[in-house]
């Protein structure tokens, strides 16, 4: 199996299909494209025809307010699949800007593999879908958790808010975010000299360690075992 069919294996989608299948008949569906950094895959009310799965870099799904400002909404990592959301709605018109934050290799197959009977076997396609609603329903549990963590008041509320989710949802105190400064503030909502001044109070009270967009949360195995 050659590494691309491994990542597909390996990924949340596609995991319960066979190394055969993959190779043989999704592969060959499949359209790999390179983006450079900056580089936008969809812009808002640009219908999606394919869907993509993330090989390597970064791409960031963000909202341009009317005086400009960039909001991030969601980070896809490799493994992920972009436009997960858009895929089965009516329109399948995007409200949101996707953009490649590092050099990105994205493998894209048409809308249709899944939807219409015909491309895979029924059976490995109905695996998919199934797997497709269950992408779809941590989706939007990770926009209630950015919910959550919007409707804190304070600055250092919305931090530690979602800090602490990262590291409960990789069980561990240390973790690295796929934001940088900037980035963060962006998705916390919040002004980024506001932001890095907090960070620097925070450290200095013991709180967290960061370096970067790796972070330490000093107390947090302690409140784990209260």
């Amino acid at each position: 199996m050659n590494e691309l069919a491994r990542l597909l294996q390996n990924s949340s989608l596609f995991g319960d299909l066979s190394p055969e299948c993959i190779e043989n008949t999704l592969l060959p569906l499949g359209n790999i494209q390179e983006f450079t950094k900056g580089s936008f895959l969809i812009m808002p009310q640009e219908r999606l025809d394919s869907f993509g799965f993330v090989v390597t870099g970064l791409i960031h799904t963000i909202h341009i307010t009317i005086d400009g400002e960039q909001r991030i909404m969601d980070a896809l990592e490799p493994g992920e699949i972009y436009g997960a959301d858009l895929m089965c709605t009516r329109s399948r018109v995007s409200p949101y800007h996707a953009v490649a934050v590092q050099p990105s290799r994205v493998l894209f197959f048409p809308v249709s593999v899944l939807l219409v009977p015909g491309h895979l076997p029924d059976d490995d396609r109905q695996k998919i879908l199934l797997r497709l609603l269950t992408i779809i329903a941590h989706e939007n549990m990770r926009k209630d958790y950015r919910l959550a963590i919007l409707s804190q008041k304070g600055l250092r509320e919305r931090i530690m808010t979602y800090l602490t989710m990262q590291a409960g949802k990789r069980g561990t105190a240390a973790f690295t975010i796929p934001f940088d400064r900037e980035e963060l503030a962006s998705f916390l909502c919040v002004n980024r000299s506001a932001l890095s001044h907090e960070l620097t109070v925070m450290k200095r009270e013991g709180i967290i360690q960061c370096r970067k967009s790796t972070f330490t949360l000093l107390h947090w195995e302690e409140e784990q075992s209260c």
